[in-house]
């Protein structure tokens, strides 16, 4: 099996959202599909073996608990693979990258609170010596991080949330979001394992599970997938300088243009005056160009301050953990190889146990 045959998108594609919250899941994919659970289950296994499935389980949207913070800084170059070892090494830290900028190594901070967060940012700056810039969310206007594995860019599969605003979650409710956030097993009846170890009915957790989807506290609930493994190459990150009153106008363009990922709109911090933030994933550098020029244009934001910043050096990927501590929750993940490239990334698999 090739990560671009039929049966695989068919797994990956159709099942990013709307995963059945019912006892038997993969059964009702199976029938969906014309196969039986039991192959399912495998090609999944296979999948996730490959480096393409990441998990299977939930996506919360911004505020629905926890904490985080974009961060970045301006790393020689001759250091960059020792602190970027540094960061990795963090356990908030899910997302930690080399972009083409002078401000070249950027990654995600997650924790149970700003307080949290900003200890971790501080044991970088101490190890490291060198200044990290804190660059929090302030809103943000699309979250999309389903792929269409038919196109050559990412594209919506739906009308996704925008101006995401999300319902909490509950104190009583965190052991079931740590559980989501690390994704489900593949089990013929995932949802009974959850149920046993928190005391309640699969029953009682699909309605939880429906609800926070309903409340925007899940943006989705579906498989994830690594977009290099499953062939989207070159991602960027734009970032414009918006006058304040035209915030809500361009970025409410830009969240609605075919193949933009995410938009946020992000505090400034010195030298870094940028305030409205977007990602484009796609299968080559030319169709991330091609669809950033268009939704900039779009969004007439060709006259403002910009710049384009392509990832090179993918250190670490892995989910966000807000409402688990390390030690509560296994991560298959964590300690995934470097993956070093020049230029555009590649699209070689990081391994990760079944």
């Amino acid at each position: 099996m090739t990560l671009v045959d039929s049966t695989a998108i068919a797994l990956l594609n159709q099942w990013q959202r709307g995963f059945p919250l019912v006892d038997e899941p993969f059964s009702m994919i199976g029938r969906a599909l014309g196969m039986k659970t039991e192959q399912v289950l495998d090609h999944y296994c296979a999948l996730k073996k490959s480096g393409a499935l990441s998990r299977i389980g939930g996506v919360f949207a911004p505020g629905a608990g926890g904490a985080s913070t974009l961060a970045a800084m301006a790393v020689p170059m001759h250091r960059l693979e020792q602190v970027a070892a540094m960061v990795s090494a963090q356990p908030g830290v899910n997302h930690n990258y080399e972009r083409e900028h002078e401000i070249n190594l950027w990654f995600v901070v997650t924790g149970p609170d700003m307080a949290d967060v900003e200890r971790q940012l501080r044991r970088i700056e101490a190890a490291s010596g060198i200044e990290v810039l804190r660059l929090p969310m302030v809103r943000a206007f699309r979250i999309d991080t389903a792929f269409d594995l038919r196109g050559d860019t990412h594209s919506q599969q739906r009308a996704g949330r925008t101006h995401v605003v999300a319902t909490p979650v509950t104190p009583d409710d965190q052991p079931l979001a740590a559980l989501v956030e690390h994704g489900i097993d593949l089990h013929e009846r995932p949802y009974d394992l959850w149920a046993r170890q928190l005391g309640c009915t699969a029953s009682e957790l699909h309605a939880r599970l429906a609800r926070w989807l309903d409340q925007g506290s899940l943006s989705r609930f579906g498989v994830v997938v690594r977009h290099h493994e499953v062939g989207f190459c070159a991602n960027a990150m734009a970032v414009f300088c918006v006058p304040q009153g035209m915030l809500d106008a361009c970025g409410d363009a830009l969240a609605h243009f075919p193949g933009v990922t995410l938009v946020y709109q992000r505090a400034t911090a010195e030298r870094w005056p940028f305030n409205l933030y977007c990602m484009v994933h796609g299968r080559d550098r030319f169709n991330v160009l091609e669809t950033l020029s268009s939704a900039a244009r779009h969004a007439r934001l060709d006259s403002h301050a910009s710049r384009i910043l392509f990832s090179r050096t993918r250190f670490k990927q892995t989910g966000a953990r807000r409402f688990a501590t390390p030690m509560q929750v296994p991560h298959s993940s964590t300690n995934m190889p470097t993956e070093t490239t020049h230029g555009e990334p590649t699209c070689s698999p990081l391994k990760t146990p079944c």
